[in-house]
């Protein structure tokens, strides 16, 4: 049996992780430490097999710099140091796309590829940058640091964009038609990830995304569809957030691309929930779905 500590005691992928694995009978014991405060230093972590760290923030209206730093880096580098030093076998760090920056904007494309420099557009991707830096310094042969670096995380429970882009499928007739592409990842497909990296005792970067790319456009249509509506893709919006990307980000944030090099990710081994039915099994997940 797997003895696997989870960091993060209320983080969405480590709650999603911990309820994956229960469907694998007696395989995995998953506990979970919070780092909120000092109590968790005090706290052994001798006889796990991998630790999953998932404690962090993102949003950027979460607080300064230093905050961002704080957590995501020195925390991530402080709780690595104490996990190899009491025989901790794998330290798994949740990092981020962003490291890579910013999305194209629309009609433009950005793919990483394997020789994708990162290059952090603001403090939260420079955060978790400079964390996955710190920890490779400490790996050593009985203590492997695994980064996974995701996209877009969504599925039952998730917070951000996604539940967004759900509300814009429930309210709106109309939806600007935008040739983008993205990649994404349901959060049953990163926990099978994360599962099999725990299993192999892994190391290194991994890039997990979905099985497609995914357009805004179309991934609001067919949002809509499954709720019983029929949203119409026009172009006639599209001059309207030509002229707004100019004044927020959030445009290019929704409308521009950013995806992964297929051959950065091994889609197959992990990707168990067809996308279909990973938007199903989202959308039953929020009120008032119909």
């Amino acid at each position: 049996m797997k003895k696997i500590l989870v960091a993060g005691a209320r983080s969405f992928v480590g709650r999603s992780f911990a309820g994956w694995l229960e469907r694998f009978g007696g395989c995995y014991r998953t506990d979970f430490v919070s780092l909120r405060g000092a109590e968790w230093r005090r706290r052994s972590f001798a006889g796990y097999d991998a630790l999953i760290h998932c404690a962090g923030i993102a949003h950027l209206s979460a607080g300064p710099d230093e905050l961002y730093l704080r957590v995501n880096r020195d925390l991530a580098e402080e709780t690595a140091l104490k996990a190899r030093r009491e025989g901790v076998g794998q330290f798994v760090f949740m990092s981020s796309i962003a490291v890579y920056g910013d999305s194209a904007p629309p009609g433009k494309e950005k793919i990483i590829a394997a020789e994708t420099v990162p290059a952090p557009a603001n403090v939260y991707g420079r955060s978790k940058l400079e964390a996955e830096g710190r920890l490779a310094a400490l790996a050593a042969p009985a203590f492997r640091i695994a980064v996974v670096r995701a996209p877009l995380i969504y599925g039952p429970g998730c917070k951000g964009n996604f539940p967004a882009l759900i509300g814009y499928a429930r309210r709106l007739p109309l939806f600007p038609k935008v040739k983008n592409r993205r990649s994404m990842i349901y959060i049953g497909n990163l926990c099978e990830q994360l599962r099999l990296l725990v299993d192999r005792e892994d190391s290194g970067t991994f890039f997990p995304q979905n099985e497609a790319y995914v357009g805004t456009s179309d991934l609001v249509r067919r949002l809509g569809a499954l709720q019983g509506r029929k949203i119409t893709l026009t172009r006639l919006l599209n001059p309207a957030l030509y002229f707004l990307r100019r004044f927020t980000p959030a445009v290019d944030k929704a409308f521009g691309s950013l995806c992964y090099a297929w051959e950065l990710s091994r889609c197959g081994e992990y990707n168990v929930v067809p996308f279909e039915r990973s938007l199903v099994e989202t959308l039953n997940a929020f009120e008032n779905f119909r």
